[in-house]
């Protein structure tokens, strides 16, 4: 088979991937893209975008529950879940058609749909979707490859068909019992979505603390909110063994303290992590390293330790986000087009759980401020002392930010509350600017809005009055 040779290619057409192939095209390279389901990447086709569309459906229900709250009656509501999927799919399909018309109306660019594999230095092998094979061949070639939703282990399940984050927004109905494996962002996203849509919902958290992450204060405070939503959340709990019953699915509950529990529900969602799409891609026949997990590493500019080929988003190491993966195809796009000399170095790296209220997050926790030796100070509030949060009856979270005890610099900040995730842009972009906490204190930010809270906020700055212990 003849081997076709492009200048560069992309394998994935994600929000970095797209994007990217798109700009090594508009400067003259001829390229090809390889996507092997979707164009859009998870975000726009199983992540972001379908989520976050039907979470506001469960915002909407859980308003109008709450209607009588602001004197407004509405009467007994129901639930259209066709409608609500069917509201997620025409969104999905509008950005997933957005997305492949930019690449369509892309001069040099060649759209491939098949699944690649490596079959030699800087050499592919394309599986076309349509049948048949292709060979490629380019001194760029760019990995945006992802991840898929990562399954339990082999033996737990028998007989039950699980669902993972893509398939579970697909039924026709609302669970009558949802069991959602996992106590991660998706798995809180999930549980709180559709306990709001009517379902009964247990979170089985494999260790002591949700939001692992987190600082602990800020994970119970988010475990306190989705306990008032009616959540039921299991720490230190697994599940042993999923089997089929009369009723619905029977799960045997494994605790570390080597109890056991059965717990009846109707459906289960896993989403406890996801794996990188490594596997099958033949890295081993150009040399890519990659690893014990299966991730690609890659230095500050996004090189693999094979030259001429490179790694971005969600299939390297680090945090897997869609602005991220963005950012990544800046800075290849800046340094393999522009002339450019960007690094990923001292990147802030913000990030919003969808939960309601939002968490939003950006910079250091306490946690890894300990771990580096910062001396810091904290600034922390609840949202009941935030005028706007009063006033709209949105009252539930806190404030939390960390400033340099020298530099008067902030350090971090995690914003439990109503936008939570664009008061803490706010603070990203005083980080940007190298502004010290005394900015925003003094600020005059308009009445009555959330940012004005961080005026108030800043008053609060004290001495950490407790010892968090790292895990």
């Amino acid at each position: 088979m003849e081997t076709e040779k492009f200048d560069a290619i992309v394998i994935g057409a994600g929000q970095g991937g797209g994007p990217l192939a798109r700009s090594f095209a508009q400067s003259g390279k001829k390229t090809a893209l390889v996507e092997r389901e979707f164009p859009g990447g998870t975000c726009v086709n199983w992540g972001c975008t379908p989520t976050k569309t039907m979470i506001a459906s469960g915002r909407v229900a859980h308003l109008a529950r709450r209607a009588a709250d602001y004197g407004v009656h509405t009467g007994n509501i129901s639930i259209d879940m066709p409608r609500i999927r069917q509201r997620k799919r025409d969104i999905v399909e509008m950005f997933r058609e957005g997305s492949r018309s930019g690449i369509d109306s892309t001069a040099g660019l060649e759209y491939i749909e098949g699944d690649a594999t490596f079959t030699g230095d800087k050499t592919l092998s394309i599986a076309l979707n349509g049948g048949g094979r292709r060979e490629l061949r380019a001194e760029i070639i760019v990995l945006d490859v992802g991840e898929r939703f990562r399954e339990l282990d082999p033996g737990i399940a028998e007989g039950v068909s699980l669902h993972n984050a893509g398939t579970i927004m697909e039924l026709d109905d609302v669970p009558e019992h949802l069991l959602i494996i996992g106590g991660g962002p998706i798995a809180l996203e999930f549980s709180q979505l559709f306990r709001r849509l009517g379902a009964e919902v247990t979170v089985l958290n494999r260790g002591p603390q949700i939001l692992s992450r987190e600082d602990a204060d800020i994970a119970e405070a988010v475990a306190e909110i989705l306990e008032q939503d009616g959540i039921r959340i299991e720490r230190n709990a697994s599940p042993s063994r999923i089997v089929k019953a009369e009723d619905g699915v029977s799960v045997t509950i494994s605790r570390d303290n080597s109890e056991q529990s059965n717990l009846r529900v109707s459906h289960v969602l896993v989403a406890a992590g996801r794996a990188p799409n490594t596997e099958g891609l033949g890295l081993a026949e150009t040399g890519v390293r990659i690893d014990d997990k299966g991730y690609i590493p890659t230095d500050d500019r996004l090189k693999t330790n094979v030259a001429g080929i490179y790694a971005i988003g969600d299939v390297r190491p680090g945090p897997k986000f869609t602005h991220i993966s963005y950012d990544d195809y800046r800075i290849l796009k800046a340094n393999l087009i522009d002339g450019d000399d960007r690094t990923i170095k001292e990147r802030l790296v913000p990030a919003t759980t969808f939960i309601d209220p939002q968490l939003g997050r950006i910079g250091l926790s306490e946690r890894e401020a300990q771990k580096k030796g910062i001396r810091y100070l904290v600034a922390a509030m609840p949202m009941s002392r935030v005028a706007r949060a009063l006033e709209t009856d949105e009252t539930r979270g806190l404030m939390k930010i960390l400033v340099h005890a020298e530099t008067e610099r902030i350090l971090g900040a995690a914003i439990l509350g109503i936008e939570g995730g664009e008061i803490a842009s706010m603070l990203q972009i005083a980080m940007m600017g190298d502004l010290p906490y005394t900015a925003l204190r003094d600020g005059v930010f308009a009445h009555p809005g959330l940012a004005e809270a961080l005026n108030n906020v800043f008053g609060n700055l004290a001495e950490p009055t407790h010892q968090f212990i790292p895990t």
